[in-house]
Formats: C-alpha cells, sequence, structure tokens
C-alpha cells in the first residue's frame, strides 16, 4: 500500500502510539510496584512476576498474532489486540490479590504483543528497510515522549490516589489509541496471505527468517538493547526507592530524564543515518553504550553509589538506546516484505524472552545493593558492543539478498 493512503504525520503518530503502548504499560506502573508489594504483602519474586508473566506473554503472543496479522491484515489484529488490553487493564486495577493481578497483567501483555507486532510490520508494509529506519526512528521518538511522561504520572497518580489509580491509566490510553484507530486508520497489508495460516506455508516461513542471518543480527541488536534497559525498569524502582531513599515521585522524574536522554538518541540516529547508513551508525552506538555501561558498572565498585552515579551514566546508554532500537527493528524485518508479521512476532518474541530471564534473575539476585542493575547492564553492553562491531559488519549489509519465505 501506498503511504499516501495516510498522511506521513499520522503513520508516524500511528506507530507512537502502537509502540509507545510498552512504556505505558511498565513505566506507569514502576513507581507503584513497591507499595503494589506491600499492599498484597507479597515477596519480591511476586512482584517482578507481574513485570516478567506480562513481557513473557507479550513476547509469546507476537507468534500468534504475527502469523494472524499476514492473513487477516494488520486492522483487525490492531482493533481485537486494544480492545483485550484495555479490559485487561481494568482488570489489574481491580485486582484482589497478588495472584489475580499476575494473570490480568499476563492477559495484558498477550494483548499488548498483537499492538506492538503490528506497529512493527506496518513499517515493512509501507517502507523500505533504509527509509523504514528513519521513520520508525521518528516514531520511537515519540514512544521517548510517551516515556519520559509515563514515569512521573504514575509516581504522582500513585502517590497522590493509590496504585489502583495509577494501574487503571492504561485503560485509558487503550480506549484513545483504539478509538483513534477505528475512525481512522486504514489497512497497510495490500495483499493479506490466504494461505499465510497453513502449516506447510508457516514451516516455510519461520525457517527462512532463522536462516536469514542479517534477521539473527539485527535482532540479537534489538534484543540486547531492550534487555539493557528492561535490567533498569526490573530492577531501579527498588534501588532507588529501597535502597538508596529517592522519593516515588523523585524516582517518577529520574525515568522521566532517562526517558528524554532516549528521545535524544533517536534524534541523533536520524541525524546519523543519512550520512554514514546503517552498519556506521550502530558502530558509533556501540561505543556510547560501551563507555556509558563501563562508568556505570565501575563506580559502585569505586564506593560511589549516589543516585546521579547510577541515572547520569544510565542516560548516556540510553542516547545508545535511541540509537540501536530502530535500527535493530527495521533490520530484523527488512529482508522479508511478505512475511513482516512472522518476522517482527518472532524479533519481539526474542527480546521478550530475555526480558523474562532477566527479570527472573533479578527477582533472585536482588540482595540490597546496586550491584545486580549496573552489572545487569554492563552485560547487555558488551553484548551490543560485541554485535555492533563483529556481527553487523560481517552480516548486516542493507545489500543482504531477501529470501522468498512464503
Amino acid at each position: 500500500m501506498n503511504p499516501s493512503a495516510m498522511t506521513p504525520g499520522f503513520v508516524v503518530l500511528t506507530l507512537s502510539l502502537l509502540l509507545g503502548i510498552q512504556p505505558v504499560t511498565t513505566d506507569l506502573y514502576l513507581p507503584a510496584l513497591p507499595a503494589v508489594t506491600s499492599g498484597f504483602g507479597a515477596s519480591l519474586s511476586q512482584a517482578q512476576l507481574t513485570l516478567t508473566g506480562m513481557l513473557l506473554a507479550f513476547g509469546c503472543s507476537q507468534m500468534v498474532w504475527g502469523p494472524l496479522s499476514d492473513r487477516f491484515g494488520r486492522r483487525p489484529i490492531l482493533l481485537a489486540g486494544l480492545g483485550l488490553y484495555t479490559l485487561a487493564a481494568i482488570g489489574s486495577a481491580l485486582s484482589g490479590h497478588m495472584t489475580a493481578l499476575v494473570v490480568w497483567r499476563v492477559l495484558q501483555g498477550a494483548a499488548m504483543g498483537a499492538v506492538v507486532m503490528a506497529g512493527r510490520a506496518i513499517v515493512r508494509d509501507l517502507y523500505p528497510p533504509e527509509q523504514g529506519a528513519r521513520v520508525l526512528s521518528k516514531a520511537l521518538s515519540g514512544l521517548g515522549i510517551i516515556a519520559a511522561f509515563s514515569a512521573p504520572l504514575g509516581g504522582w497518580v500513585a502517590s497522590a490516589w493509590g496504585w489502583r489509580a495509577a494501574l487503571s491509566l492504561p485503560a485509558v490510553f487503550g480506549v484513545l489509541t483504539l478509538a483513534l484507530l477505528a475512525l481512522r486508520f486504514k489497512e497497510t497489508v495490500a495483499q493479506p496471505n490466504p494461505r499465510a495460516l497453513q502449516p506447510a506455508v508457516l514451516w516455510r516461513t519461520w525457517d527462512g527468517i532463522v536462516r536469514n542471518p542479517a534477521f539473527w543480527t539485527y535482532s540479537l541488536l534489538a534484543t540486547a538493547s531492550y534487555a539493557g534497559l528492561f535490567t533498569f525498569l526490573g530492577a531501579s524502582s527498588f534501588v532507588f526507592i529501597d535502597v538508596l531513599g529517592v522519593s516515588r515521585v523523585a524516582y517518577g522524574w529520574s525515568l522521566f530524564t532517562m526517558a528524554s536522554s532516549y528521545l535524544a538518541g533517536t534524534f541523533l540516529c536520524r541525524r546519523l543515518l543519512p550520512r554514514m547508513g546503517v552498519q556506521r551508525t550502530v558502530w558509533v552506538g556501540g561505543f556510547i553504550t560501551l563507555g556509558s555501561a563501563s562508568v556505570l558498572a565501575l563506580l559502585p565498585y569505586a564506593g560511589l553509589t549516589h543516585p546521579l552515579g547510577i541515572l547520569l551514566p544510565y542516560c548516556v546508554f540510553m542516547v545508545g538506546h535511541g540509537i540501536h532500537q530502530p535500527c535493530g527493528q527495521s533490520g530484523a524485518v527488512g529482508p522479508f516484505p511478505h512475511a513482516a508479521g512472522a518476522a517482527s512476532a518472532l524479533s519481539g518474541m526474542l527480546m521478550m524472552f530475555a526480558a523474562f530471564g532477566m527479570g527472573s534473575w533479578l527477582g533472585w539476585r536482588m540482595d540490597g545493593t546496586v550491584y545486580p542493575l549496573t552489572n545487569g547492564i554492563a552485560f547487555w553492553a558488551v553484548c551490543i558492543a560485541f554485535t555492533v562491531w563483529v556481527l553487523v559488519p560481517r552480516y548486516g549489509s542493507p545489500r543482504t539478498p531477501p529470501q522468498r519465505v512464503a
């Protein structure tokens, strides 16, 4: 479909909302997470399950939503996903015990899978890979704005009206986004594949995707970068509030600063891409990522555990994240114009598996110090540096020939 079917500005707004549902689901909730834990008398591992369980469902569900969207189009999958998401968000806010909250959050994650998967696939529906990276960078700037205000808003609402009020805000976001898309969004799949759900076709599709080295290279980049973000999201509320004594409102504003740095990274990405191309852009991002994570990891060993000693280096890390995410997500689906939903789903599932594993590790390793947070981020920074300095030059060329997968 020609992008002119919807104005470029509306496409970017739509992508920003679809991809921005992730920070709405997590960042609004994080300032309230310690209060949820104490309110239900739950353990730290149970509290982490409200995040990790949601993310595991988010990742796995995309493997179902992706082929469905290739078969029936993006629009019906988006509307169904947003409707289910809104229902689950209401259920989360009304939960009477921790088990119910975990169940509703898992359902919320499964619904969110349809929304985010479709958002990434829409980019490939409308644009070739190089242009798609620039458009996705604009959309992720919108995500950065949403993320910047989600945490302060969540902290303020949780402090003023309690954690249930904070958990009700995603339902409002879901209703407004659903209404906008129902009225304005046009189908982006020019010709849905009527055979997309046939077992033999599905097998050929997945086989073609997993055999493509460019897919694995850019998926690893997006996965490692997201895992570095999730390490902060999964541990920072406990580290900042419980270990370092930061208030919930102040913690919310620290996430605002972090998200603003990510926003700056997406702007930098758009400036670098036309001049340097994807490979050299992520090469530069590797220095930003590894340098900042090294400082973050070394400061606590030098006895410096002030909140700013964590926040400032991590803000620089987030500049690199703003470079790696649009390039990684666009590069992973680029070779598959006729199976963008499936490729987007598999890439998204890998990201969420990494987040689930990291969240589970944090639930076991959180020990009242900052080290699980800082060392975890340093580990993912090394993975990113290896990917952009070794794998991308070898396997990530935009000239990688597309493979017929269906």
